[in-house]
């Protein structure tokens, strides 16, 4: 990112996710990119098991445009949950649910912190951050400015969606509103089923978003050029809805 936007580490103390449960809540958050006062849109970043928020930050730099603001947490021991997507879902709890409070605190910082709006705010994660990002949105329905899971997907949309159903989410809502979703996977991923991708695509769609698969022959547990320039269309494509 250019020298003149700044990057910046939270102690534990001072987090933005401070009220979210343990064991993620109150983890550092790096801040690179617009300072507060020049954003424009805001990156929300999650990175996967076993690497960092500056990690993440890192690899998200070919998406980075003037006027975008990086969130990125750190997971409790660089993991957002212990064991594998395909296990039971209370295998990997309260871990999971703490992360995806993380989230929602991270959003609310930015709605209400960096003054921007859900429609300018992009959900990006690679992983088991994906995961964490997919099970956020499918939770907590709404038009965002973007949503890009970067060789990761939902654990299980259905129970995701139950969570989520109420007297205002009913299934086949149009409760995204056209938010773009890109899934951007390898076909020789070992780590991500085409099952899961498939269900969480489908999630998607059927809840109103405008959804972009994309599956990379010879691909494994990696992130592409092309899905990095698609990560960088969705921040553009948010920013110019200021």
């Amino acid at each position: 990112m250019p020298d003149e936007d700044s990057t910046a580490s939270t102690p534990p103390g001072a987090s933005p996710t401070a009220s979210a449960p343990p064991p993620h809540g109150g983890q550092p958050v790096v801040t690179a990119g617009a300072p507060r006062g020049a954003t424009d849109v805001v990156v929300l970043a999650l990175h996967g098991r076993g690497a960092t928020a500056q990690g993440v930050v890192n690899l998200l730099d070919p998406a980075y445009r003037h006027g975008a603001t990086f969130l990125a947490p750190d997971a409790h021991r660089s993991r957002w949950y212990p064991h594998a997507a395909t296990a039971d879902r209370e295998r990997n709890e309260p871990d999971l649910s703490s992360a995806v409070a993380v989230v929602d605190a991270l959003v609310a910082h930015a709605t209400d912190h960096l003054g921007v709006d859900r429609e300018r705010v992009v959900l990006a994660g690679f992983s088991q951050g994906a995961t964490v990002a997919a099970e956020y949105a499918l939770a907590n329905p709404a038009r965002y400015g973007g949503v890009a899971l970067l060789s990761g997907a939902a654990i299980d949309t259905d129970a995701v969606i139950d969570t989520a159903v109420d007297g205002d989410v009913e299934r086949g809502s149009e409760s995204f509103h056209g938010t773009p979703v890109l899934v951007a996977v390898g076909a020789d991923d070992p780590h991500v089923p085409r099952a899961r991708v498939d269900a969480t695509a489908a999630a998607f769609r059927d809840h109103g978003a405008d959804v972009d698969v994309r599956v990379s022959d010879g691909v494994g547990h990696e992130v592409t050029d092309d899905a990095l320039d698609r990560v960088g269309a969705l921040v553009d494509a948010a920013r110019d809805r200021a």
